[in-house]
């Protein structure tokens, strides 16, 4: 039995309850507890239990610390902090996306770490430029074509998905989706607003159909011929490979194309995660950051998520290392969150929805 505290995730309606099996020396309202002989640390993951948990065990075994686990949807989980300020129970938020991750630092509920480890093993574009945030695993969003239905380099960037050739052939899901919406910023940090604009009504235009379910649904869509094309996030593809006979099917009738390899490069996001401003366990949960930077955190966390680790030199899994080498984009990943309204605003204009 794992020695990890769980707690099934809470409906934003109950946002204002006290996190289960947390005691008064858990909470800052009471001025104890404090970071010198934290016996605990609350953590909020939008990651699911399974692909955190294990690593928070592992760091209970080497240092003692108790971990506490609520799950939720990453939505839920900042309108949790928010209504809960200075009295939540969280010590550490864990978060995918760099626009979530970004929200979290606008709306004042992280603060910043200190710490050379971190600064050491975490390139700089993959962290907030206020330590506020840290990347803990990398993902790539890129484009999937069928194998018989689309010629093998017929599309090499993101520019080519807003091609009038391609009309009626795509298959992505819709513009409140983060992952998307991080997409666009990029392009705009790239190319300016206005050719992002014009991107984003072409692509629309090539819709095979109104933007619908997952990442997964998309690659499923393109095996079923609903479309010929799709984008999605490749840790999607790497769960499809390593999933259900139907799913490994669908993963087998497409390719990975890596954009732009010949200029800026993929886009890449991360999961990550940041201290909470009202913590009052500054050391431990410091301490369990760097745990998650070393590098047989980073392999397993790689390993169990088919994601790309952030710290250089540690090797990607058997899976993601089949799929081959390739050029990302180095875009400090804070832009994604400062340019989403705008990226957000443009896609409505695009009828993207």
């Amino acid at each position: 039995m794992t020695r990890l505290i769980r707690f099934a995730a809470i409906a934003l309606a109950a946002s204002g309850l006290t996190l289960a099996g947390c005691s008064d020396s858990d909470n800052p309202e009471t001025g104890t507890g404090a970071e010198q002989g934290a016996t605990s640390i609350n953590v909020y993951s939008a990651r699911k239990e399974d692909l955190i948990a294990p690593l928070l065990d592992r760091f209970t075994d080497e240092t003692g610390i108790e971990v506490k686990l609520l799950t939720a949807g990453a939505g839920a989980l900042l309108s949790r902090l928010e209504s809960e300020g200075r009295n939540t129970p969280a010590d550490l938020l864990i978060t995918v996306d760099a626009g979530n991750l970004h929200r979290a630092k606008e709306a004042g509920v992280l603060k910043a770490v200190e710490s050379t480890e971190l600064e050491e093993r975490i390139p700089a574009n993959l962290r907030d430029v206020d330590n506020q945030w840290f990347g803990l695993s990398q993902r790539a969003r890129v484009i999937f074509t069928h194998k018989e239905r689309v010629e093998d380099g017929a599309i090499t960037s993101y520019a080519d998905l807003a091609d009038p050739a391609l009309k009626g052939r795509i298959c992505i899901r819709s513009s409140d989706n983060v992952y998307n919406q991080s997409l666009v910023a990029s392009l705009i940090a790239a190319h300016g607003e206005e050719w992002t604009e014009e991107w984003a009504k072409g692509l629309v235009s090539n819709m095979a159909r109104k933007p619908q379910g997952g990442d997964r649904d998309q690659i499923r869509a393109v095996a079923a011929g609903e479309c010929d094309i799709a984008v999605a996030n490749t840790y999607y593809y790497g769960a499809m490979q390593n999933g259900s006979d139907t799913d490994r099917a669908a993963a087998e009738s497409v390719r990975l194309i890596w954009p732009n390899q010949d200029e800026r490069g993929a886009h890449v996001n991360v999961s990550g995660a940041g201290m909470v401003a009202a913590s009052t366990k500054d050391e431990a949960v410091t301490q369990l950051l760097e745990f998650l930077t070393t590098e047989a955190s980073q392999e397993w966390y790689a390993q169990v998520n088919n994601e790309f680790p952030v710290r250089p030199g540690v090797p990607a899994s058997e899976t993601l290392a089949n799929w081959g080498e390739f050029k990302a984009d180095d875009l400090n990943l804070s832009r994604l969150g400062e340019l989403n309204p705008q990226a957000v605003r443009l896609m409505d204009r695009a009828g993207w929805q």
